[in-house]
């Protein structure tokens, strides 16, 4: 099956050769896709083939990203593919939260189940096989946390050097231990994300680093995957939203690019809404949303907010997400330091647990059912986009009522949790149980 790289300015659409080592189209300055030949293909045909790649224990079989290949062809030689068993990410019931949301129901797709914890695992097989059928030797990222301990896995796995670049300061512990652990490189920059970023390119180009952020449209491909895996799971049933932060961007390009293939292909008879959450210190595509002009997004220059995984301010994939958001109909909202702190608690009652940036999703959808917008008896996906202990001094921090916003005010702990100190004493033990 051919594929190619297109430019996805719909006043240009240049197209280059899969093995063009593009990040942006040289022509326009837009941002590239992959895409390829659909003749031939048979949706029936494939969810059979799919669904029965479960049982098989091949190295692209076992995975929840090249189970689908069919849908992701842009490689000519699967010997390139490198994995770690990523994507088989569960749909988990959260009755306590859909209650907290005044919903009948809302499910949960997380992708904190991934090898390093995150939805990042999803792309970078694709990114990173894309680098070794390249020929690279050295790969590069910017990353608030969870790109960076992706990326230094599936590198260290694929024989590469890993390269990151992280804001100094702005990143939890436990997603730099991981980092760490897997062999990266690392440098602490004293910039924000987006200025390290625009660095970044300029070093990439100069030494011949492969960069693996999200404006690399291998990426994206691989976060394809993680729709065509709930799509499975729903038997091929789409819900009516599905609800994910917004950082970078990256997963709502992704989401919405897989949507449109299985609709137009025939998977699916209809689309889902996509709903993009931002962090209210963080939301310039929220603010983008709001405008009356969609053609220019407005950074912010500098971003705040303790859901690091989402504190960028001048996300590259706008254009591609704009799109995507519109084409499904769906809309894009901010939450409150506050709302998500409360909310995270609320999914951690579910017995699921999630990094703060995930818990952006069900405080959207509390934000979105009270204006409306969202039914109660809705059909809701909402993403987790990362473990619970990618930050757990977040989590100690707000059941011990410690928990400052970005401003430095202290955050009510709403549903607080805070451990007992106690005696070695029995009775005293068992009078405080039967309280």
């Amino acid at each position: 099956m051919s594929s190619e790289l297109i430019c996805f300015n719909p006043a240009c659409r240049s197209r280059y050769a899969i093995t063009d080592v593009l990040y942006n189209c040289p022509r326009c300055g837009g941002l590239l896709e992959a895409d390829f030949d659909r003749a031939g293909i048979d949706a029936a045909a494939l969810k059979s083939l799919w669904r029965s790649r479960r049982t098989l224990n091949s190295k692209l079989d076992q995975s929840g990203v090249w189970r689908y290949r069919e849908l992701i062809p842009f490689l000519d030689d699967t010997s390139c593919v490198v994995s770690l068993r990523e994507g088989n990410t569960p749909l988990l019931d959260g009755p306590r939260a859909a209650s907290y949301a005044g919903v009948d129901r809302i499910v949960f797709k997380h992708q904190g189940f991934n090898p390093t914890g995150s939805f990042k695992d999803n792309g970078m097989t694709c990114g990173a096989s894309q680098a070794v059928r390249l020929g690279m030797r050295r790969v590069a990222c910017v990353s608030t946390g969870n790109t960076s301990a992706s990326m230094a896995a599936y590198a260290s796995a694929a024989g590469l050097q890993p390269i990151i670049f992280i804001p100094h300061g702005n990143i939890s512990y436990g997603k730099l231990a991981q980092a760490l652990e897997y062999g990266a490189r690392t440098f602490q920059v004293e910039a924000n994300f987006d200025q390290i970023l625009a660095l970044v390119r300029v070093l990439a180009e100069r030494l011949g680093i492969y960069l693996l952020n999200s404006i690399n449209p291998f990426r994206i491909e691989g976060q394809k995957s993680i729709i065509f895996e709930m799509m499975d799971q729903r038997d091929w049933n789409p819900p009516d939203w599905i609800v994910l932060p917004g950082g970078n961007l990256g997963n709502t390009s992704a989401f919405g690019k897989a949507l449109r293939e299985l609709h137009s292909l025939g998977f699916i008879n209809r689309m889902p809404r996509l709903a993009v959450i931002q962090a209210s210190g963080a939301s310039p595509f929220f603010e983008l949303w709001q405008a009356a002009d969609h053609t220019r997004l407005s950074a912010v220059g500098h971003p705040e907010t303790l859901a690091t995984a989402i504190k960028i301010g001048d996300p590259v994939s706008w254009p591609k997400a704009l799109h995507e958001v519109e084409r499904t109909r769906g809309t894009v909202e901010k939450v409150t330091e506050q709302e998500i702190a409360d909310a995270k608690a609320q999914i951690g009652r579910c017995g699921i647990g999630c990094e703060p940036a995930s818990a952006a999703t069900l405080a959207g959808v509390c934000k979105l059912r009270a204006a409306g917008v969202i039914a109660p008896d809705a059909d809701i996906v909402a993403v987790l986009t990362g473990n619970v202990l990618k930050d757990p001094d977040y989590i100690y921090r707000y059941h011990t009522k410690q928990l400052d916003a970005p401003d430095g005010t202290r955050l009510n702990s709403t549903f607080a949790n805070q451990p007992v100190v106690v005696a070695n004493d029995p009775d005293r033990i068992a009078t405080l149980l039967e309280d």
